[in-house]
């Protein structure tokens, strides 16, 4: 009876110590887990059993794991939020699949992602016939996010600056210089785009910028 208990309180321990993990993990969508937050769920997983299992070993001892994993997962999510290229290398970047209704094969097999992995995530969006695809995106998610001919055409919007950091192919695929986007902000009156959360170029040419808070 009294393993029984035993059994029971670290149980509800590690459940509250995990509810608490989660808690300041932050608040994301199952779909939208990177690399990273699923490597720190089955590893919690996995601490979590050992951790109920071992009854002959200290319950705090057995909580560190947690507490480091914990702390690997805050440490990455900040650097990914001061550094793109950090942001980069932990959650990749969004490929497009389908672009004027021309399925890309080698970005696909590039991604790893096959014929049937599109069809299912094309019927998910509620696309049977892909001459109705203008554009697809595989995000890092792994969610695709699909456009339809009907809808207005859509055109990919690459920010320009991004933790004011200027984003030189962004740039390229404008056909725009470093000078032509430092006049731009110039006549704006902004000389450092240190200041700039994000700044992205609409259809329109006309340029959207967010300073940071």
């Amino acid at each position: 009876m009294e393993e029984i208990w035993i059994l029971t309180a670290r149980t509800f321990g590690v459940y509250i110590a995990i509810f608490i993990v989660f808690r300041l993990m932050g608040k994301r969508e199952i779909g939208e887990l990177s690399v990273m937050d699923l490597v720190v769920f089955i590893l919690l997983a996995e601490i979590a059993i050992f951790s109920v299992e071992n009854t002959d070993q200290s319950f705090i001892l057995l909580l560190t794991p947690m507490a480091v994993l914990l702390t690997v997962q805050i440490i990455t999510a900040y650097l990914s939020l001061k550094s793109n290229k950090v942001r980069t290398f932990l959650d990749g970047n969004p490929s497009i699949i389908i672009k004027n209704g021309n399925i890309d094969e080698k970005e696909m097999k590039r991604q790893r992602y096959n014929m049937d992995d599109l069809l299912v995530q094309l019927r998910e969006n509620g696309i049977i016939d892909l001459r109705d695809v203008e554009l697809a995106i595989l995000e890092t998610s792994g969610k695709l996010s699909v456009f339809e001919k009907k809808d207005r055409p859509p055109s990919i919007i690459d920010p320009i600056i991004v933790d004011g950091k200027i984003q030189e192919n962004s740039l390229e695929e404008l056909n725009m210089t470093k000078e032509e986007l430092m006049n731009m902000l110039s006549q704006k009156g902004i000389h450092d785009t240190q200041h700039i959360s994000l700044a992205q170029m609409n259809d329109d040419q006309k340029l959207f910028i967010d300073f940071k808070d």
